[in-house]
């Protein structure tokens, strides 16, 4: 007999396959509901739920299953709760189809609301995008004439038909490919290109179509034979092409390669300075590679500072309001989040993330990482402490105040020391503390559809939280961060096998971290000398855990009273 209909459920999937063979209603572990008579029964259960797992059990072959259960569930939340703006305050627009894509107008039931609001100016720009985007992208006659233009070699075209082009190509881990999607966004509305993404191996199961009766996804028959294969050596990257143009050469060329690491040279770091009125707006397509966020490099561009100011007067919610435009998960995604978010951490008085990224070899556990948590939680007072107890925890009192942790990172010792720390004694101050862990991948694997895709759930659920501790330099906690409007309290990044005094900080902003930026004045462009950003601009500045990243905050004299 198969073990999921066999009776002997050992976690909540499991309960709820089990529930699915009996046609009974799965039941679902509620934290709230708590009467006094099962109080030592329910804390029992809870404690004693082993490490969660996403399990999918072939529920990723029938999404129209969960869809529609979730498309229910929030029908009856939104009748029984205040009427929420769906739409962010014209943000986002109407008419798209929500089965095809729930998370569009579903998340902000699953969110706070939009903690910084878009301007007027703002929502025109993203009408105008969205209209150029149709008006030149793929299908279209415009797109057409300038993919032959490529593949022919035609050189110094202009933007022929008003269409220009900005390619992202798919780059190192997930974080990363979401930062860059941000930033290349940004940059395509700065300077009028359309935005088409390199789908690599997972991009279109992890995103919805952002554009309305359009893709954003380059076309699998993308004319340009190697783009993939560009490095900072081509002959077509920006550092190379303003050379020869310096030295007399060609100044016509079929595209520019943007090389944008976080170690690019120097010489392609000018890029950033470019105010696309020199020659780049004769390059009808431009190819960019970037693992870093470069919106707080861009607000150091004279050319751009007057209409980023316009559409972001708050800087420290650039990331946050793009997101939440730009990126909504595919059904599978978000009917992992949802679950997992309904079963685990909706019904808690209040919920914490950790994410934790270990910059060892195979992430492997260490103690003093541990520490350093424990040590940040207790300082910050996010996690209560814990009586000692020979006998196990006692049932809470009635009426406890209940928190669920939220733990995510590639392996599961840091969940379990936690959850057991609990599990044997009871909180100092009463409080009924659960911890969960959605997966525990043990190793990293770049563009493995299946991990990226629980990856990127982790991410959404830590934006729902409602306090989060990070780890420093890490990506995933800057998206996870960023996505909820959540200033975290981020956790230093050890020297050596000590916990760092203080263990953590409260960040300056929301806003995620730039890595490797440049370091010299656009108007200058003196390359060998170091430049304090802050001495250009208020709102641009070293970040808390990575002292040469820059990271975009708002000043106190130009925050709201």
């Amino acid at each position: 007999m198969d073990k999921k209909c066999s009776g002997e459920e050992s976690n909540w999937l499991e309960v709820e396959e089990a529930a699915r063979c009996t046609g009974k209603k799965a039941p679902i572990v509620n934290p709230r509901r708590w009467s006094s008579a099962a109080n030592a029964m329910a804390v029992a259960l809870i404690m004693t739920i082993p490490p969660i797992l996403f399990i999918f059990s072939g529920r990723l072959d029938a999404p129209a299953v969960w869809i529609k259960s979730t498309v229910a569930g929030l029908g009856a939340r939104g009748e029984s709760s205040k009427k929420l703006d769906v739409l962010l305050g014209g943000l986002l627009l109407p008419g798209f189809d929500e089965q095809s894509c729930a998370s569009r107008y579903q998340s902000v039931y699953y969110r706070k609301n939009m903690t910084r609001s878009p301007t007027p100016y703002l929502i025109d720009r993203l009408r105008r995008q969205e209209a150029l985007q149709r008006r030149c992208g793929p299908g279209t006659d415009a797109y057409r004439r300038a993919s032959d233009r490529l593949k022919s070699g035609v050189k110094g075209v202009d933007t022929v038909d008003g269409c220009s082009y900005l390619v992202l190509l798919s780059y190192r881990g997930l974080g990363n490919r979401i930062l860059a999607a941000a930033s290349a966004f940004l940059y395509a509305m700065l300077t009028g290109r359309v935005l088409l993404v390199d789908r690599g191996k997972t991009m279109g199961d992890l995103f919805c179509e952002p554009f309305p009766g359009t893709t954003w996804l380059l076309p699998l028959d993308f004319p340009l034979q190697g783009y993939r294969d560009l490095g900072e050596d081509a002959a077509e990257s920006y550092g190379n092409v303003t050379l020869r143009n310096e030295t007399g050469g060609s100044s016509e060329h079929r595209f520019v390669y943007m090389h944008l690491d976080h170690a690019a040279s120097v010489e392609n770091k000018l890029a950033y300075c470019d105010d696309h009125r020199q020659f780049l707006h004769r390059v009808q397509w431009v190819v960019m590679r970037t693992d870093v966020y470069i919106a707080p490099i861009l607000f150091l561009n004279p050319a751009y500072q007057q209409e980023l100011h316009r559409m972001f007067p708050r800087k420290d919610s650039v990331f946050y309001i793009v997101s939440r435009y730009l990126l909504h998960p595919t059904n599978d995604v978000w009917g992992m989040v949802t679950r997992f978010y309904d079963s685990y951490l909706k019904s808690a008085d209040e919920r914490l993330g950790i994410q934790i990224r270990v910059f060892v070899k195979d992430d492997k556990p260490v103690q003093h990482i541990l520490d350093q948590i424990l040590a940040c939680t207790s300082q910050e007072r996010l996690l209560p402490g814990v009586l000692p107890s020979a006998g196990g925890a006692p049932p809470p009192p009635a009426g406890a105040r209940s928190k669920a942790v939220l733990v995510t990172g590639l392996n599961g010792w840091y969940h379990d020391s936690i959850r057991e720390m609990y599990w044997r004694s009871a909180s100092a101050n009463g409080e009924v503390v659960s911890v969960h862990q959605p997966s525990r991948e043990e190793h990293q694997r770049m563009f493995h559809r299946m991990q990226d895709m629980k990856a990127l759930a982790e991410m959404y659920l830590l934006s729902m939280t409602d306090k989060i501790v990070t780890s420093g330099w890490s990506t995933f906690g800057y998206v996870g961060t960023a996505l909820g409007g959540l200033t975290p309290y981020i956790m230093i990044k050890p020297e050596d096998e000590q916990v760092p005094d203080p263990p953590c900080r409260r960040a300056m902003s929301m806003e995620p971290c730039a890595q490797g930026p440049p370091y010299f004045e656009c108007t200058r462009k003196e390359v060998d000398k170091l430049l304090d950003t802050g001495n250009l601009v208020p709102h641009v500045r070293a970040c808390e855990d990575m002292s040469w990243g820059l990271k975009l905050i708002e000043p106190i004299s130009e925050k709201d009273v």
